[in-house]
């Protein structure tokens, strides 16, 4: 429980800071935000709260549990690592599945072009590292089932 717990944490820290990215950095690499709430949102009958939402449940829940139970234990290498790859994975889908079925092409051909693509892929980079970083990181050492465990091959 407490993987499921970490990764559902990384998944929060990391949808923050790619959100913040979103909306603050990505206009001073394409002049514009990347509005994917609205974006999602056009999916869902053109609300902005329902895209937002959408982004906000795969970031936070649906993407880390993903990853917890099914990616991270076959990928190789360091948890931000492997956060890193299943990062670029994400970024994939939405430039080869997800941009495409909402109308902007390949790769965001007819939404922004190259500088948004890098954008995206950076977000990316940044949510997979924290959600790997944070789900990735050690028990806890002395729990207290750990220290009667400790004591009692001790005594």
């Amino acid at each position: 429980m407490a993987r499921i717990s970490r990764a559902i944490i990384g998944g929060a820290v990391g949808t923050a800071l790619f959100t913040s990215m979103m909306y603050f950095v990505a206009p001073m690499m394409t002049g514009r935000a990347m509005d994917i709430a609205a974006m999602l949102g056009s999916m869902m009958g053109g609300s902005w709260a329902l895209g937002m939402a959408a982004h906000l449940v795969n970031g936070i829940v649906v993407f880390p549990l993903i990853y917890i139970l099914g990616v991270a234990p076959r990928l190789p290498g360091a948890p931000w690592l492997r956060g890193m790859m299943t990062g670029i994975a994400l970024w994939l889908i939405a430039q080869l599945v997800m941009l495409p079925a909402m109308g902007s092409g390949f790769f965001g051909a007819r939404a922004g072009g190259m500088p948004s693509v890098i954008s995206a892929l950076l977000g990316h980079l940044v949510y997979g590292v924290m959600l790997g970083a944070v789900a990735g990181a050690p028990e806890e050492a002395g729990s207290p089932r750990d220290r009667s465990a400790t004591t009692s091959a001790r005594a």
